[in-house]
């Protein structure tokens, strides 16, 4: 991962936080003056969000430090631990809310619905900025951070809807029942991120990468008899590593470098951009990884 690419992943964060902590004050005031249940509750998950923006801001300045000694894969995975520290927060918050929601679905409480209406039209713009911002990166830190930032378009959207609904027939029902449904949507979409992020903290294979495709092409390749001890894993959910035997005909071990480069350039079609080949003779592979391919 070069240099630019971390400086703009840096910016796309900071303007977010920008967005995302000046609304929140917004709709913490909003939210006790509407005596709103459920913007309220949005409110705390954009607090959430503004923590987790803000820890992912540091995260992203500290991912651009070159390898040492002591990382020599260099510092991207703390863009991971900000994902990780993302959902934890989100989820914790997300049961707080439950927790005040349900006893108002027995006792539902007065709400100003033309308040409501105002910020829902407010929350609807200034997370859609934040959320476009976003979502043209492609680290696994901003697709989390982008998806709370929909999910907070799509809460708002409902909000607006629910508003209506309050202002025409008067039934204030409404404001805890979106809460409940918004935020148990809020927890589906951070399950999701959550079971990904670690899944690539385990070494898991990415999602977005097909590793028996990896071996239908490498064994596509003129000069590839076999391969095995593979393995494929990511260091932030955007840079694939790769680490493989790749058994070719002894007489291509002399001169190795053109049927290296053709594996190299079959990898980085299945988005491998680094990896560690090792190539050996027909008679150098035994055991049960040689026999699996894998």
């Amino acid at each position: 991962m070069n240099t630019q690419h971390h400086h703009t992943r840096e910016q796309n964060i900071g303007a977010a936080v920008v967005l995302n902590v000046g609304f929140t004050l917004i709709e913490l005031a909003g939210g006790l003056w509407t005596n709103s249940l459920a913007i309220l509750s949005d409110a705390l998950h954009d607090l959430g969000d503004s923590i987790t923006l803000v820890t992912s801001w540091f995260a992203e300045r500290g991912a651009r430090k070159p390898p040492d000694a002591r990382r020599t894969f260099g510092y991207q995975r703390l863009s991971l631990f900000a994902a990780l520290f993302s959902a934890v927060v989100l989820s914790a918050g997300s049961l707080f809310v439950l927790s005040k929601a349900i006893p108002r679905l027995i006792h539902p409480e007065h709400v100003n619905a033309s308040g409501m209406m105002g910020l829902a039209v407010v929350g609807v713009l200034f997370n859609a900025a934040a959320f476009f911002r976003l979502r043209r990166g492609a680290s696994l830190n901003e697709r989390v951070l982008s998806w709370h930032l929909m999910e907070d378009v799509l809460g708002w959207g409902v909000i607006l809807i629910g508003s209506v609904i309050i202002r025409i027939w008067d039934n204030h029902l409404i404001d805890p029942l979106m809460t409940v449904g918004y935020t148990l949507f809020i927890m589906w979409g951070v399950t999701r991120n959550l079971r990904e992020t670690v899944n690539i903290l385990l070494q898991g294979v990415p999602a977005h990468v097909d590793v028996e495709g990896i071996r239908r092409g490498l064994l596509s390749l003129d000069g590839v008899e076999g391969l095995h001890d593979v393995h494929v894993w990511s260091l932030e959910g955007e840079t694939d590593v790769f680490s493989g035997h790749i058994i070719v005909p002894e007489e291509l071990l002399t001169n190795p470098a053109q049927i290296t480069r053709r594996i190299k350039q079959e990898l980085e079609r299945h988005h491998i951009e680094h990896s560690t080949i090792e190539l050996e003779g027909p008679d150098s592979c035994a055991g049960p990884a040689c026999d699996s391919g894998m």
